[in-house]
């Protein structure tokens, strides 16, 4: 039987400078955006599909304790095939990591990285993927990769024109309207290499009668700029999005969206802003 595939238990930059190094983080927590408690109809009335695509905001602690539910959830029922995680680079994956490992030997081996995404908010997913012996993957465009690919022209034409304006704005925006216009265009091809990445690390990991589940920040899942559009025809996937505050409203680019309680307004930016005399 194949890892992850287990029967139903009966228990429920170096381009940058530290400047706009600082710009590129608050633009992922900006940009990347519970279900208290995630309720065991949620998941499962995903299902069937190929893959789960859980769209978070990075910086809604909710967000992880619900990714930390749905793996349960899933894993529990045997439905899990893997974890897919934009939080780790793609080459690592605790595929022959002993189940009984602790988190020092996991975080070992997805060569975690702490600082930018905190150990004590995403652990415990990872661990009750590790715990239920389901292969938790790297899905995430490595660093090393990242020069070659702001280079790459060819990425723009991966998304139609109107699409490739509105990714190129959603950067911006979500860098605080400080990139250098020199930096828009590599910087949106970062963005699609690395749900291309993502896209490629899900459907390697599917398995018939099984569900993947990537977890990603929700413009990662967004079925217009997203992982969703480089997934092949007939690929099903669910892309969910959790949102801090607000309705359970349809929102476009995603099939699902679960209301989350809201979380304190935080301005991002306001530190790379110049300051006023």
């Amino acid at each position: 039987m194949m890892r992850g595939m287990r029967k139903p238990r009966s228990s429920p930059l170096s381009f940058l400078s530290r400047r706009w190094a600082l710009v590129l983080a608050a633009g992922l927590l900006a940009g990347c955006v519970g279900l208290p408690g995630a309720p065991t109809a949620k998941p499962l009335a995903l299902l069937p599909t190929d893959a789960i695509l859980l769209g978070e905001q990075h910086d809604a602690p909710e967000h992880q304790n619900i990714h930390t539910e749905v793996v349960k959830v899933l894993g529990r029922r045997g439905h899990l095939t893997a974890l897919v995680l934009e939080m780790v680079e793609q080459g690592r994956s605790t595929v022959g990591v002993s189940s009984r490992s602790d988190a020092t030997a996991v975080r070992r081996a997805l060569a975690w990285n702490d600082a930018a995404w905190p150990w004590k908010l995403y652990g415990p997913a990872v661990m009750a993927a590790v715990v239920e012996d389901i292969p938790v993957i790297g899905a995430n465009l490595p660093r090393s990769e990242m020069g070659r690919v702001m280079q790459d022209a060819s990425l723009d034409q991966r998304l139609p024109p109107a699409a490739l304006q509105a990714q190129r704005d959603a950067i911006l925006a979500g860098h605080c309207d400080l990139l250098p216009e020199a930096q828009i265009a590599p910087m949106t091809r970062v963005q699609i290499a690395r749900d291309m990445a993502m896209a490629q690390a899900v459907v390697d990991n599917a398995r018939p009668g099984g569900v993947v589940l990537l977890l990603a920040g929700s413009g990662h899942v967004d079925r217009a700029l997203g992982v969703p559009r480089y997934l092949p025809p007939g690929f099903r996937a669910q892309a969910v999005r959790l949102q801090a505050g607000g309705k359970a409203e349809a929102a476009a680019g995603f099939d699902v969206v679960w209301p989350t309680p809201p979380v304190p307004p935080r301005d991002h930016c306001a530190e790379l802003r110049p300051k006023q005399p």
